[in-house]
């Protein structure tokens, strides 16, 4: 197992300009919340990849890789839902560049990868977690699983109130 990090002191590494390195390390993730509904990631600790390079001038550039599971209700039919989601970010810190190359997660050489990973799942999260692409949610009427009570399940309509004089008439 990789050592585990929520910072990495980026000077440490010592890198001349031009110089790069690929790491491999252990980053806690924190619980999601979609709305009212929360997702955990597994595993947490997840492996991540984590590339440095020095730029010519002062300043980074970084990406980091990883692949978690989210694991919660999905949004259709509240059954279990653990889809597999792929992370891949990139950030740029050149400091005093102005806010474009200033990268929020890197304070005086430190980076904060805790907190870069758990921003980067929450954006490659899709926007409805779901059992399962095909999931065909909960009945409107009867909220019975559409996904179990199959393509017959259906209900008698109520007949519109705004035509009910129409029943009323007597026709030959």
């Amino acid at each position: 197992m990789s050592t585990l990090a929520d910072t990495f002191d980026l000077a440490e590494m010592r890198l001349r300009p031009g110089e790069g390195r690929r790491l491999g390390l252990s980053v806690p993730l924190a619980e999601i919340t979609l709305g009212a509904e929360s997702y955990r990631p597994q595993p947490s600790p997840v492996e991540v990849r984590l590339e440095v390079s020095r730029m010519a001038g002062p300043g980074y550039a970084m990406s980091l890789a990883f692949a978690v599971g989210l694991s919660g209700p999905c949004m259709r039919c509240l059954g279990p839902a653990s889809p597999q989601i792929e992370v891949r970010a990139r950030e740029v810190d050149v400091p005093g560049s102005g806010e474009d190359l200033d990268s929020p997660y890197v304070q005086s050489d430190t980076l904060e990868l805790a907190a870069w990973a758990n921003d980067a799942l929450v954006l490659a999260v899709p926007v409805a977690v779901l059992c399962r692409e095909e999931c065909r949610g909960l009945c409107p009427v009867c909220a019975a699983d559409l996904n179990v009570a199959g393509e017959g399940h259906s209900h008698e309509r109520e007949p519109d109130p705004r035509w009910a004089r129409l029943s009323e008439l007597e026709l030959e």
